[in-house]
């Protein structure tokens, strides 16, 4: 439905006392890292926490607000002082370490205080580093300056290259300079060793960008990928392959962003690109960095928007080929990372960084800055951000939501500051870009910005979700679904800071775990799926409700969508990577477009399904509004009501019950019809909903009174809502305990693949919930009741989200 202009803005009383309490607080910090100003601000800028104004509840917290915040202003005033600014800071890493052309000649520079001598060797001086002895200066940089000869350079672009230093104990080792912009293995060797390659292309070789980036959207319609797994056939998929043949197919699903997974160089190629060895290097099994610039200028051409999932949570624990080398029992202050047990995380087998080393810091921000600048990504998402924020790293703890959790000396300081650091600096670099944090705590103030004393995140992922939706499909038969749980599992976040929703990510797709597909339908997705025979109670069932979850998940769950790579169409099978207990199999490393694209396969009806959720959202912006409002959860009749935008969403989770003329509460008067309609037989569905009719509405109760209203709403229309069952399937007590047999995969045990090393363990011992106190939240039922009101209409805070019934969404 259409909103009126100039309707008065209704705020929940919850919300009265966050706006009372504002005028306490000043609301920026004037340390804000600005480049251009000579000093950084005093002391009284740490008693500017416009945070504390946000969320008076952290009011008992605000010493260590005040601490890391002065933490974050001192490092900026240092950065000023010494190098000219963050900005400075960081494009001065890259532009002075590693490779650089300087007056004619080849500058080399690298951080390595532990080493006793340093050369540098290469196919230039047929590895004989005799001639090519480094110089160390007081801050242990390491330098040599290589005159071109003959007017040309003395290192031929992409010839290879590595640092050759003495340790303590006299023993000489090589290692891959740690700021190399690409890294090749020799694909004939098992086992083989990576080697640096000297990039640097001549002009006519280098990629020129041809297209702009594409304006910021009103909310993220984000598709996650992984190139390397994006070929229809059993290899490696290639950048430019990827930008010519994946990318217009992720357009025409009406995604506005493409986030890429395992962008830097990883040796390990089962770690899904977590294990990061070489971190300004491109992954070279998907091509050069011109072929990675093709890809990005061809998203921008798109429409586009290109985000790079970023590693700087840990580092590969590779000694040959990775950052870990350059560690040779020195102390943490002459390290990337910490040493000892601090250094080292015992679930991911990786080392931990050393936030509060300046060179890290160095290196970390010119990081980031390179990945913007060099080849025009529009932001980042950051992995493993939990693991950053404690000194735990989550493992073996719970959040409860109690703030004793997130603000103590568990809390790890350097961390918080650098990630400040991070986020400030991007977006003085791209105001426009967008900043997601992969943490599945919730940490409260993560997603505020840095002048108000929070993290600076633009985003979190939503990471219980999913854990909510696998825990009902494994355990819950379909009579036992909660509305309420449903309900709040999707709302349960901070919502004066965003969320992006997801029903499931890669986590949920790998070897070990089920997709919702697999999970819903399992051995059937082999057998049952064509149009050419009826389909099975299990198939009509599975298809119905993989589309409500994944619908209810993005109208709910945040202000931003994420889906990964094939789910939209319910890839049946799981994803592992070549292996030792495969036999390096490439079969199920790999997307089977093939099913999406044939006709008879009901695999295209969950695809048009997903780009028809994605067009309503183009078409009607309900993931950006405020306006959200879950007027039902009716726990008897299995359906949930609400209205966000425009819209408003019905969803009846009932197994076989259908309801004729079922009154629904909405705000605005008026006559609606169906928007969008998961039982529409172009989504596989039914057809039972007829779209041609007109809803009118009725008035309920005394206007301006709402407990006299229906539902808390002043209208009403009715609807024919059906199940996701076709009545004369099953029973009542029909669920996925009763359909399927436990683990019934199709495949004898023996068959089934299980990673025998676990590519990575992500940081979740215990799900995650973010819990509210009572009068963060403006609600007036509990779970056993039928009625539960969120009301957001404050501008202030961020959106907040509801659900669908047999997935029904009405416009005016």
């Amino acid at each position: 439905m259409k909103a009126s202009v100039g309707l008065p803005i209704t705020i929940p009383l919850g919300s009265v006392l966050l706006s009372a309490k504002r005028v306490k607080y000043c609301y920026t910090i004037s340390a804000t890292v600005s480049e251009s100003s000579q000093t950084m601000g005093s002391d009284e800028d740490t008693e500017c926490l416009g945070i504390l104004g946000v969320d008076p509840s952290l009011e008992p917290y605000k010493d260590h607000f005040r601490y890391r915040v002065k933490r974050y202003v001192d490092q900026a005033k240092l950065f000023e002082k010494h190098e000219g600014g963050l900005e400075e800071f960081a494009q001065g890493g890259y532009m002075k370490f590693g490779f650089n052309r300087e007056e004619g000649s080849i500058v080399y520079r690298e951080w390595a205080p532990a080493a006793q001598e340093a050369q540098l060797i290469g196919d230039f001086n047929g590895w004989d580093g005799s001639n090519h002895v480094m110089e160390k200066n007081q801050f242990g940089v390491w330098s040599i300056k290589i005159p071109d000869s003959g007017g040309n350079p003395a290192i031929p672009h992409n010839s290879r290259v590595k640092f050759r230093f003495k340790h303590g104990n006299g023993v000489w080792v090589d290692r891959l300079p740690a700021w190399i912009k690409y890294a090749t293995v020799d694909p004939t060797k098992f086992g083989a060793p990576y080697d640096g390659v000297y990039w640097e292309p001549p002009p006519e070789q280098r990629y020129q960008f041809k297209h702009p980036r594409p304006p910021k959207p009103k909310a993220p319609r984000i598709y996650e990928a992984h190139v390397g797994m994006s070929s229809s056939e059993p290899r490696v998929n290639s950048y430019r392959e990827f930008a010519d043949d994946v990318l217009p197919q992720i357009k025409a699903n009406n995604y506005n962003t493409v986030q890429l997974m395992a962008v830097m160089e990883h040796s390990y190629y089962a770690s899904f690109g977590y294990h990061v060895t070489n971190f300004f290097a491109v992954s070279s099994r998907s091509g050069n960095p011109e072929d990675l610039k093709y890809l990005i200028d061809q998203a921008h051409r798109l429409g586009l928007r290109v985000l790079m999932d970023v590693v700087h949570s840990h580092a590969s624990n590779n000694v040959t080929d990775g950052l870990n080398g350059f560690d040779v029992g020195q102390s943490s202050q002459e390290s990337y990372f910490h040493s000892g047990d601090r250094g080292y995380h015992k679930q991911w087998d990786s080392r931990l960084f050393n936030y509060a080393n300046w060179e890290v810091l160095r290196f970390l921000l010119s990081n980031i800055r390179w990945w913007l600048e060099e080849y025009r990504f529009d932001g980042f998402r950051f992995d493993g951000v939990t693991s950053m924020l404690y000194h735990h790293h989550g493992i073996n703890t719970g959040f409860s939501g109690n703030y004793n959790e997130y603000f103590s000396e568990a809390t790890d300081v350097d961390a918080v500051v650098y990630l400040m650091l991070a986020n400030r600096l991007i977006h003085n670099l791209l105001p426009d870009a967008m900043m997601i944090a992969e943490d599945v705590s919730g940490m409260p103030g993560l997603c505020r910005p840095v002048s108000e004393g929070g993290v600076g995140f633009d985003y979190r992922l939503a990471m219980a979700i999913p854990d909510r939706w696998i825990d009902y499909l494994k355990n819950k038969k379909d009579e036992e679904w909660s509305m309420y749980e449903i309900m709040s599992s999707l709302t349960n976040r901070r919502y004066t800071e965003k969320c992006i929703a997801y029903a499931e990510s890669h986590d949920q797709s790998i070897v070990g775990d089920k997709t919702i597909a697999f999970l819903l339908m399992d051995q059937e997705m082999y057998t049952g799926m064509s149009c050419l025979t009826e389909a099975s109670p299990i198939v009509e069932r599975g298809i119905a409700l993989h589309k409500m979850i994944h619908s209810i998940t993005m109208a709910l769950g945040g202000e931003g969508y994420l889906n990964f790579m094939g789910n939209e169409f319910g890839h049946p099978e799981w994803i592992d990577f070549p292996r030792e207990g495969n036999g390096w199999s490439y079969k199920m490393c790999r997307r089977q477009w093939n099913l999406r694209d044939t006709d008879h396969l009901r695999y295209k009806f969950l695809n048009a399904f997903n780009r028809a959720m994605n067009s309503s959202d183009e078409k009607f912006s309900f993931l950006s509004s405020s306006k959200q409002i879950v007027s039902s959860t009716n726990e008897e009749d299995k359906v949930v009501v609400f209205e966000r935008g425009d819209l408003v969403f019905v969803f009846n989770f009932h197994p076989v019950n259908t309801y004729e003329g079922y009154k629904v509460g909405c705000d605005l008067p008026g006559k609606y019809r169906v928007a969008l309609d998961s039982d529409a037989l172009e989504f596989g569905g039914r057809g039972r909903v007829g779209h041609d009719v007109d809803h009118f509405t009725n008035p309920e109760g005394i206007p301006g009174v709402p407990e006299t209203n229906f539902n808390n709403r002043p209208n009403s229309f009715k609807v024919l809502s059906p199940p996701h069952y076709p009545e004369e399937s099953v029973s009542t007590s029909t669920g996925i305990a009763d359909i399927l047999d436990d683990e019934a995969d199709g495949q004898a045990e023996d068959d089934r693949p299980e990673l025998k090393q676990p590519a990575r363990v992500k940081e979740r011992a215990s799900p995650s919930i973010e819990n509210f106190s009572p009068k963060d939240m403006a609600m007036d039922s509990g779970p056993t009741n039928d009625v539960c009101n969120f009301e957001l209409s404050v501008p202030l805070l961020s959106p907040m989200h509801f659900p669908l019934v047999r997935a029904y969404l009405f416009s005016m």
